[in-house]
Parts: structure tokens; sequence; C-alpha cells
């Protein structure tokens, strides 16, 4: 099925999140979502306020008087659907935050598991090697019975 709305890949050249990626796919594959993301996106533009501060001031002083009730109707829908598209972008947000969270919580405790194992080995040398170190030396010749006595 064709896509109806284009979506900008992630740029190749910027090494991203696992999460990230994961998201991108998700969202890319879904109509529903990309035209969501594209109104959203719309909606949070200085584009949108632009227009409709144009729309709004040509509706009141052209096409109805005062008090502007078919306006002050669309108005409300609008802002019904806004709200709608908002709430959509703060969940996907969140589950975004979910997932990314999630992959970081397995990759800290890969990193914790290796660490320990890393301390414990650096403690086992360590110990080894204080042992050897600090252990009483035997001075040359004392407590060696190969070596010949001079004789007298």
């Amino acid at each position: 099925m064709p896509k109806l709305i284009h979506v900008r890949p992630l740029d190749p050249t910027v090494l991203h999140h696992p999460a990230v990626v994961h998201e991108f796919n998700r969202r890319a594959a879904d109509a529903q979502l990309r035209i969501a993301d594209r109104i959203t996106a719309f909606a949070g533009s200085m584009r949108f306020v632009y227009l409709h501060a144009g729309l709004f001031a040509v509706w009141m002083l052209v096409f109805e008087a005062s008090p502007w009730p078919t306006l002050t109707l669309i108005v409300s829908l609008e802002a019904i659907f806004l709200s709608t598209f908002v709430m959509i972008a703060q969940n996907r947000q969140a589950s975004f935050q979910q997932a990314k969270a999630d992959h970081d919580y397995g990759d800290i405790n890969t990193l914790l598991v290796e660490n320990t194992e890393l301390t414990r080995v650096i403690h086992e040398l360590t110990a080894r090697l204080a042992v050897h170190v600090l252990s009483p030396a035997t001075p040359p010749g004392a407590g060696n019975d190969s070596q010949e006595r001079p004789s007298s």
C-alpha cells in the first residue's frame, strides 16, 4: 500500500538510540500515526498561528456579525480535535520514553554485571600480588642447603 504521507528518514550520519529507531519505524509503518504526527507538527507551528489569526480576522470582519456564534462553534470544535492530537503526541512521547528507559535499564544491568566481575577479578589479582610482594623474602644463601659452603 502506498504511503499517503512521506516520512523524513532519520539522519544516517548520527548514531541513534535503538529505542528511537524502533519508535520511528513503528510510527512510519502506521498511516494513522503519520497523519497524527503531521497534524500535531502543523498545529504546533507558527504557520498555524498566523493562518488562524488571518482566518479569524477575515471571518469576523467579512462573514459574520457580532458576537460570531458560528466562529465560536468552529473554534470550539477545533480546540477539541487539537487537544486530542496533543494527547496522542503526549502518549507517543510517554511510550517512547518508557521504551528508551527499558532499553537503558537493560544496558545498565549488563554493565553492572560486567563491572562487578571486573572488580572481583581486580580484587583477586591485588590479593595475589600482595601475598607475593609482601611475603617475607628469604635472604640469599639462607635456608638453601644445596649451595656449597666455603671451606675453612
